[in-house]
This record gives C-alpha cells, structure tokens and sequence, in this order.
C-alpha cells in the first residue's frame, strides 16, 4: 500500500530586537505557539549556537528556499535600530530591504506591529513602508491577529477569491437579447437579505423588468427548416436569467416573509402570459413562433412552485394555482380570465425537432427541462413535485368544474414522464401522513379532506379525469400522493 507523502510544513524566520526581557518571551511565546500550529519557526533563541556564523544565519532569511515567510516583530528599538542599520537589527535591514524595494508585491515578509508613536501611527522600518502590517500592540488584538498570521502562513485567507466562472450564456452571441437588469438584480437580492424598508418596491421592480424584457426573446420561423434549433437557442440564453431569478426567489424564502410577495409574483406571471400571443400588430405567423417563450414562462412557473413548496410556502403556491389570470383584450378575443393550466401548452417545435433530428425520445420537452436543471439551484425532483402538484390540482379542479364560472382543463406534468423512477411519494406528501402537515396543503390543493384526494383516484380509475402516459410509462398518482399513508399520525 503507497503511503500518502505529506506536504513540508511552513517555515518562518522572525526577526526581533532584543529590547527587554519582556519583549525577549513575548517573541518565543509567539513562536511557540506558531509551532503548536504547524508552522516551522527560525529563531536565534532556538537555532543560533555559540560558533554559529550569525551573519550567514540571518542570511537565512533570503537564501534558504525552505524558508518560506519572514516575520519582522517591529517595537521601537527593532525600527530605531532598523533605520539606523546598528546592531545585529541593522544588518537584517540591510539583507532585508533589497528584496522590499522596488517590489509592488511581495509575499514572504510581513510586519508584526507592537507599538504605535506619539502620533499613533504603527512604528514600522522606513524600508517597510506603506505595506500592510498586522497589528499586535494590545492582548486584545492578540487572538485575532495571531489567526490572521497564521491565515497569512498558510495563504489561506479569510476572503479567498472565488474561482472564475463562464461568461453568461447570453454573452456568446452579441446579437443576443439579455433582459439587462443586472443591477436591478443585486438591488433587490440585497434588500431582501438586508431586510430593507423599500425592498418590495424593489422587488417589484425586478419582476417588471422580467416581464417586459420577454419581449426581445420573441422570434419567428422565417422559413428555416431547422427553426428548432433557433428556438432551443434562444432557451438556452435565457438560462442566467432564469437562474437570477430563482436566486431572488430562494432569497425571499430563506430570509423572512415577504408581504404580499404571493400576490406579486402571480402578477409577473400573468404580465408573462402576454407573450404566449402575438401582439395586434403582427400580420402572419406561424403557431410555433412563440414556443421558445412559452417553454421558458412555463420552465419559470415549474421553478417558482418548486422553490415554494421546498421553502413550505403553501400560501404562495395556493396564490399561484388558486387565483385565475388575466388575459387582456385583444382582436382575437376580448380580455378573460385563465386558470394555471394555461401556463402548460403543447410545443409542436419540439415534437417537429424530436422526428427531425430521430431522436427517439418520449418527450424532447420533458428531456429539456431535466438537463437543464444542472446548476440552476433547484433539485430536479422538486421539480418534478411542482408539476405533480399542478396535476393534482387541475384533477380536482376538474371534478369541481361544474361549481366552477371558469373553464377547466386538467394539467400535463412534463417531468412525470420520469416519475416511474419513484419508489414513494413525493416529500410534502410523505410529510403529510402527519394530521397536522396534511391540513397546511389542503388549501393549495382545493380540497376540504382526504376524500377529495380519493375522488380524484376514482376519477383516474373511470377514465372521467386521463392519466397521463407516454406508451409504457404512466404516472402513478396514487404512489406519488401516498394515498394510504395521509394523515396517519398527529
């Protein structure tokens, strides 16, 4: 078996006056304790013996390799001796300060501040100059300061730049729309973090700015017999913006209630179902030129339920699938009101891609949603317990419709196509074999009790509501809701 090499521990120089006593066993408790940390220390009190070339030995400090930091313990003495080149001081100074000057950067040496002049400024070596020092002129300072060397030691600093990510997807084209509200963005992230007075306003802002930046992605097939490809482009750009707005919506959840944050957030998707229709200006085109738009609004409304019903945030998922939407007039119709469903359409473009291309896929819309997934900060299975809810929702809406002034249509979950890959229920649902649990969700999925959720597998089971299926794969409706196991226990 090959034994792991360890890496050389850190070797340090220090360099010091011999001022007083004191001064002399503050030094070698400062090493000491280095050394109980890990870090090799050279100190004369340690490693200069009578017969030692004491000049060859402070010449350590900049000839040996191994040395690898050097740690000048600067009190009054140690500069005053430092500028004046006296004394054994003195000719550390003169080994020391050609490798300082005229280097912006440099990482082996740093000063340990002991005392401050009658002007309060730090007593460092002229040589030193306006270099960061670290300070240690109190007891207090100590244990902060005696990490923030050791963090210098090792280069493992308590801001550690990040690594350089990618440019954004949009960014590879520079033709490309982008929804430019970055700023927007980090404003409204850091009021709701911050818990701002005006981060609503804020907030709202930001959702505005999605709405209406949806315009630019709209495109239209002029002909191209591989339009699709177009189309999952344009899908593919809109990425960092659907990720930012997954990150607002996290932060919403995670940092406190937002007031009538449900309420907003039905509003910017009923501003986005705008663009599920062409506007009155446009005089021929064909149905699938708005299919990137609706794949990307209905990828959106999937990750909104996702994020809330993972955060338990039952009231904004009740907003989102209880509350109908409003369509404005236009001169294919005059304005009415639609229920969530109407966020889930058929996209032919990506039935015409799958035959296109032989892929051989059951849903290429379905397979879309799932890879694109990686990296968003969503699970994919939250995902797929997002569109099993709307399922849900929709079966009991439909059984209710004939109580119901709007019209109804059951929900296609995408994402179930995969759900066959289960072996239990979802998590709310597993969660709700408590009584308790069981009557938070009763609300968000309209129904009064358990029997409700009954009906509905009655309703699957006479083929009155469909179950969906794509040819062997079927959704198991009762296993995903584990029917049996609700409200088991307290």
């Amino acid at each position: 078996m090959t034994k792991e090499v360890s890496k050389d521990p850190p070797k340090v120089f220090i360099s010091y006056s011999w001022s007083s006593d004191e001064h002399q066993q503050w030094v070698i408790k400062l090493a000491t304790e280095l050394r109980e940390s890990g870090v090799d220390c050279v100190l004369d009190k340690w490693d200069l013996r009578e017969g030692d070339d004491s000049h060859a030995f402070m010449e350590q400090m900049v000839n040996d390799s191994s040395i690898n930091r050097v740690i000048l313990i600067c009190d009054a003495q140690y500069v005053e001796k430092a500028n004046a080149r006296s004394g054994g001081v003195g000719a550390e100074a003169q080994i020391i300060s050609p490798s300082l000057y005229g280097k912006v950067k440099q990482k082996k040496f740093v000063a340990i501040v002991r005392e401050r002049n009658i002007e309060g400024k730090p007593v460092v070596p002229a040589y030193y100059g306006a270099r960061i020092h670290i300070e240690m002129t109190s007891e207090d300072e100590y244990a902060p300061s005696f990490e923030q060397l050791l963090r210098w030691i090792y280069d493992k600093p308590v801001h550690a730049k990040p690594s350089l990510g990618k440019p954004p997807l949009f960014l590879d084209n520079s033709d490309g729309p982008a929804l430019a509200n970055t700023v927007l963005h980090r404003r409204a992230i850091e009021a709701v973090r911050e818990q701002k007075p005006n981060v609503r306003g804020l907030v709202r802002e930001y959702f505005s700015s999605c709405v209406s930046g949806l315009e630019q992605f709209s495109i239209r097939d002029e002909g191209n017999p591989s339009f699709d490809e177009e189309v999952v482009k344009s899908i593919e750009s809109f990425t960092p913006h659907r990720n930012a707005l997954v990150e607002l919506l996290s932060s919403v959840m995670q940092f406190g209630q937002l007031e009538n944050f449900s309420e907003d957030i039905h509003k910017m998707f009923e501003g986005m179902l705008v663009y599920y229709d062409f506007p009155d200006s446009t005089q021929s085109y064909r149905d699938w030129d708005l299919d990137n738009n609706k794949f990307i609004v209905h990828e959106l409304f999937l990750y909104a339920l996702a994020i809330s019903l993972r955060a338990e945030r039952f009231d904004v998922v009740e907003s989102l699938i209880g509350k109908p939407y409003y369509l404005p007039e236009n001169r294919r119709g005059p304005g009415k009101l639609v229920s969530f469903v109407k966020f889930r359409e058929h996209l032919d473009v990506l039935e015409h891609r799958g035959k296109r291309l032989n892929l051989r896929r059951l849903s290429v819309h379905a397979d879309m949603l799932q890879d694109r997934c990686s990296g968003s900060g969503v699970e994919f299975r939250h995902l797929m317990q997002a569109d099993f809810v709307l399922f849900l929702r929709s079966c009991v809406d439909e059984l209710s419709s004939n109580n119901q002034k709007m019209f109804r249509q059951q929900w296609w979950p995408e994402t179930l196509l995969f759900s066959s890959r289960r072996a239990s229920a979802c998590e709310v649902f597993s969660r709700a074999e408590s009584r308790n649990y069981f009557d938070r969700i009763k609300p968000m999925l309209g129904i009064d009790d358990k029997e409700d959720l009954a009906a509905v597998l009655e309703g699957l089971k006479t083929e009155k509501l469909y179950t969906p299926s794509w040819q062997f794969e079927r959704v198991n409706t009762s296993l995903l809701m584990g029917f049996d196991n609700l409200e088991t226990r307290p």
